[in-house]
């Protein structure tokens, strides 16, 4: 018998793949990434779909009969009207959205299935959600990363200019442009993989069973390092600001990242 779990992951993935494509058009407004989202969220919903039949042939009756099944009807519903209302009005925002509602409901379904349905399989699933949740906020927190080294090879690069240093150097760094637009970049790609990623951890935090606690220190810094770049994205899409003023507040929040990576993850009570 075909085993579903693989599917349900399958989509989750796929899923996430999507809102980071759309929240990068609704960043950048990249007609690209809008297409690539619009063609990976149709897979959604045809795994969806799929996993919805196959749970109707397993349990011999539509599954709506729970809370968690009935979450993942409402994420299927809300997949299946974003497609049709953004074919039909060309809304690309409302599609983003409502999606991301769409994504939480799918995350409700797992907290919601782990606690009507405390099986192996289930028990599973909540333990690679702990996986998935790591594995994203590491990669997160690789695109930071370069997003600093960037910011600091731009004001370097700044500097060598300023003081009028023309050298072979000044040529390797790259010119400032590039160095300010491939940090933007990184920090666009850095932020939903840290927001789905804290998604994640907290689901796992309520259907693990472990002690769970909000004021928890690294959860806290989590949180405190999400804000500070959904500020630098305000202030770069909204404010205008760029070049040097973005490049030292950038370096700054990567060193508020490094405390919480380093510090927080000591002094928390479930976070190593």
């Amino acid at each position: 018998m075909f085993d579903l779990k693989w599917l349900y992951e399958l989509i989750i993935v796929i899923y996430c793949l999507s809102l980071i494509g759309y929240f990068i058009d609704f960043i950048q407004n990249n007609r690209k990434a809008n297409r690539a989202a619009f063609w990976l969220l149709s897979m959604v919903w045809v795994l969806q779909t799929f996993f919805l039949l196959g749970q109707t042939l397993l349990e011999s009756h539509f599954p709506i009969v729970t809370i968690y099944d009935g979450l993942y009807f409402y994420a299927w519903i809300l997949v299946t009207f974003s497609l049709i209302l953004n074919r039909l009005f060309r809304i690309d925002f409302f599609i983003f959205f409502t999606n991301v509602l769409g994504f939480f409901m799918m995350m409700l379904h797992i907290f919601t299935r782990a606690q009507y349905d405390a099986t192996e399989k289930a028990m599973r699933l909540v333990s690679e959600l702990l996986a998935t949740h790591i594995t994203l906020a590491i990669i997160s927190y690789g695109f930071f990363t370069f997003s600093c080294i960037f910011s600091f090879m731009y004001l370097f690069q700044y500097r060598l200019l300023k003081e009028k240093k023309w050298n072979k150097r000044l040529l390797r760094l790259g010119d400032l442009g590039k160095l300010d637009t491939f940090s933007y970049v990184a920090v666009i790609l850095g932020v939903p993989l840290l927001l789905i990623a804290i998604i994640l951890g907290l689901v796992w935090g309520y259907t693990s069973g472990d002690e769970f606690y909000w004021y928890d220190s690294k959860t806290l810094g989590s949180f405190v390092v999400l804000l500070i770049y959904l500020i630098y994205l305000f202030l770069r899409v909204v404010k205008g600001y760029q070049g040097r003023t973005m490049a030292f507040y950038n370096t700054g929040a990567f060193l508020f990242l490094l405390v919480n990576f380093f510090l927080f993850s000591s002094l928390s009570n479930f976070h190593f």
